[in-house]
């Protein structure tokens, strides 16, 4: 019997336990605190023009900083929780984050608070990547999408509660600490959650990938004692047919994801995550703009805008109810081409109840997309050797690709109208689809060794079982 999936297999019986929910609501606040200091951005902005702190080109620097530490903290992210492990990968961020907002409630200029930002970017960026990936590892295949999609649902509670303390704070302050204040807030609730979660264990699945075997079994078997106690009754033993045979001890190396079984697997979270950011930063960041330049009222469009992003937090809830229902390749496949049917339908409305209704939908189902592409999906795609360096390249990616967008829509907006904005939204999401339905493999009821060795991912561990290089 193999060790590294006698480890996975023992996760799998598992039911949910006090264990699993402790960590649920400890990675759960950190992707609240990170949600939180990423939106507070836009009002942090808004009043620092008002001091004169800013202009158009400061702000955008600002803006930029933070997706460029994005897009560097996806990367790191991915070597970091692969290489160290999982724990201390986001432990390590989270400090980075912490201090780093601290500081910046005391930047003395402009300039000092736009490099603070992008070293701020750097933790969310790496947050994201390794909460996903850790808490997936933790979880039986049957639990997996429906408790991971809730997880997301946290971190989509942000906006409004960085909205609602942002609304009190700021005039209660003034503009020389309002904002500042907003810093200090999430760098010490970062600093309080990273005390706190000095007790999370490491992950018992990169543990046994890595040939630390003993440490794994020490952490489950302590899981494992207290549900005997809470049960009264003994797990049952683990049968051998349930354990998938595997080359142990064996090294992924990065190159790998770009050949071989895991190339095509590369390609397809790049394709399903470009899907997402294109689609998801599109429609968010343009609608009140292009409600503007058609003529309707700021006031009319702020409105109307804060009635269509309800879909958003209610589109995640909706995720975690029923992603478990479906087989996840053809889910994403339905959501993509019912998302492209509403943009375009969207995009034909000219009355504001017509408008309203059907953004609501659009950005409803976009949000049930976005929580299986970035929460579910993409973190199962990889063996647990290449998990988070998977994960976190795919994600670098996919924002990479959405700090070029914004030029893209203004041509376009400028040139051929909103219209044609959507229609090219929508003839992407399309092509993702077809890409998804073509090399899309199949997760849902599988455990995470299951979906490691589906299409020779067996033989390329094998390969590189060969190597004693790991980076």
């Amino acid at each position: 019997m193999n060790k590294q999936n006698d480890i996975g297999a023992r996760l799998e019986r598992l039911p949910m336990t006090r264990w699993h929910y402790t960590l649920f609501w400890l990675l759960g606040f950190g992707l609240l605190i990170d949600g939180f200091d990423n939106y507070i951005g836009g009002i942090v902005l808004a009043q620092l023009e008002e001091t004169g702190w800013t202009n158009n080109y400061l702000s955008a620097a600002f803006s930029s900083s933070t997706l460029i530490g994005l897009f560097i903290g996806s990367l790191l992210a991915g070597f970091m929780g692969d290489y160290f492990g999982r724990r201390s990968a986001f432990q390590i961020n989270l400090l980075l984050f912490g201090i780093a907002s601290i500081a910046a409630a005391f930047s003395t200029n402009m300039i000092m608070l736009i490099i603070l930002r992008g070293i701020i970017g750097i933790g969310l960026g790496a947050e994201i990547v390794i909460c996903f990936a850790t808490f997936t590892e933790f979880l039986p295949q049957k639990h997996r999408g429906k408790w991971v999609a809730r997880l997301s649902l946290i971190g989509n509670t942000a906006p409004p509660i960085a909205t609602a303390v942002g609304f009190i704070v700021m005039p209660l302050l003034g503009s020389e600490y309002g904002w500042r204040s907003l810093f200090m807030i999430a760098g010490v609730a970062a600093i309080a959650l990273w005390f706190a979660r000095k007790t999370l264990p490491e992950s018992p699945r990169w543990l046994a990938s890595r040939g630390r075997y003993e440490e794994a079994d020490a952490i489950l078997k302590e899981v494992e004692k207290q549900v005997e106690k809470k049960n009264g009754m003994k797990l049952e033993s683990i049968k051998h047919e349930e354990v998938l045979e595997h080359t142990e001890d064996a090294k992924l190396r990065f190159a790998s994801l770009f050949k071989g079984s895991l190339l095509k697997r590369t390609i397809l979270g790049i394709c399903v995550l470009i899907g997402m950011n294109i689609s998801l930063y599109t429609v968010t960041t343009w609608i009140p703009i292009i409600f503007v330049q058609s003529g309707i009222a700021i006031s009319d469009s702020i409105l109307m805008t804060t009635i269509i992003l309800l879909g958003a937090p209610l589109g995640v809830l909706l995720a975690s109810i029923i992603i478990d229902k479906f087989p996840r390749k053809w889910f994403g496949v339905s959501l993509l081409v019912i998302i492209a049917t509403l943009a375009c339908v969207y995009a034909m409305q000219t009355t504001e109840l017509m408008i309203v209704t059907v953004g609501f939908f659009l950005i409803l189902f976009l949000y049930v997309y976005v929580c299986f592409a970035s929460a579910v999906y993409v973190p199962e795609l990889w063996p647990t050797e290449a998990r988070t360096r998977g994960t976190g390249f795919c994600t670098a990616i996919g924002r990479a690709v959405a700090i070029s967008t914004p030029f893209g829509v203004a041509w376009i907006l400028t040139n051929f109208g909103s219209f044609a904005v959507f229609a090219t939204i929508g003839t992407i999401l399309v092509l993702v689809a077809v890409v998804l339905a073509f090399i899309g493999i199949e997760t849902r009821g599988k455990s995470l060794e299951e979906i490691g060795e589906l299409e020779g991912g067996k033989e390329l561990l094998a390969e590189n079982d060969k190597k004693d290089i790991y980076v």
